[in-house]
């Protein structure tokens, strides 16, 4: 693939799915194959109820832990929330905030996903921000406006250094979980926009240094050819990171 300065990232985000015995079966049947893996940051996103589960089976390889979600403040009367604080305590060391999924049924905002982000960073979490168009957006020709709005606002009022401690995944919405792939090319386009964006947020420096995931009914079979692009720093996976092997191979088409 394309050599870059950024080193690769591919995190499975779970989502509601794997009961505690099947999140230790499935971390453990990744660890086989990918515990000395140092050319990829490898992220495991699985349920509330499975971090601390997967957490023990990760432990002493180069296999990270991130949940799915958090709240912005440490504690208090948040009935069905958990804190940055709570997520550290079981070894995460990402998040990721501001899913498609969290803004379509959970009215999140850009500016509740920049609390967040915020809240993450001060906490010693790498947040992974997710931005994507749908597909109503995308036919009107409103893509680089959506995407560039998200970016903004999630991203509004980080420091350089926090910037660049910070992961964007872009996920058109109409590509998760649907089958469709946004094409490289389309993908690529919208990744080299987003960095364009960060120019404008910080500098040539910073937007050359912050890590741009693609998630999108990413595949072991389109994955290389995906991450072989020069704004395409690995993948945010859905459906492919809950089967071992599916998981491993896009992995290793990150290396």
């Amino acid at each position: 693939m394309t050599v870059k300065s950024r080193k690769p990232i591919v995190a499975g985000n779970w989502k509601m799915n794997k009961t505690v015995a099947e999140a230790i079966d499935l971390a453990g049947a990744i660890k086989r194959d990918l515990a000395g893996c140092k050319e990829v940051d490898i992220v495991l996103c699985p349920p509330f109820t499975a971090l601390k589960a997967v957490s023990d089976v990760i432990t002493g390889t180069h296999i990270d832990l991130g949940a799915q979600n958090m709240h912005w403040e440490k504690s208090g009367a948040f009935t069905g929330e958990v804190s940055a604080e709570m997520l550290r305590e079981v070894y995460c060391h990402y998040v990721i905030l501001g899913h498609s999924e969290r803004r379509t049924y959970f009215g999140e905002t850009d500016a509740i996903v920049n609390r967040k982000t915020k809240a993450a960073l001060e906490s010693n979490l790498t947040p992974i921000v997710c931005v994507g168009e749908t597909l109503a957006e995308r036919e009107g020709g409103r893509t680089n406006d959506v995407v560039g709005t998200q970016v903004r606002g999630s991203l509004a009022n980080l420091t350089a250094r926090q910037l660049v401690d910070t992961v964007i995944a872009y996920e058109p919405v109409w590509a998760i979980g649907t089958g469709k792939t946004a094409s490289a090319e389309q993908a690529q386009e919208v990744h080299a926009y987003i960095r364009s964006v960060l120019v404008e947020l910080a500098d040539e420096a910073v937007a050359q240094s912050v890590r741009i995931q693609y998630g999108g009914s990413v595949k072991a079979s389109n994955a290389r050819e995906l991450f072989s692009l020069p704004d395409i720093d690995g993948g945010l996976i859905g459906g492919a990171a809950l089967e071992a092997r599916s998981f491993i191979d896009i992995v290793q088409a990150a290396i």
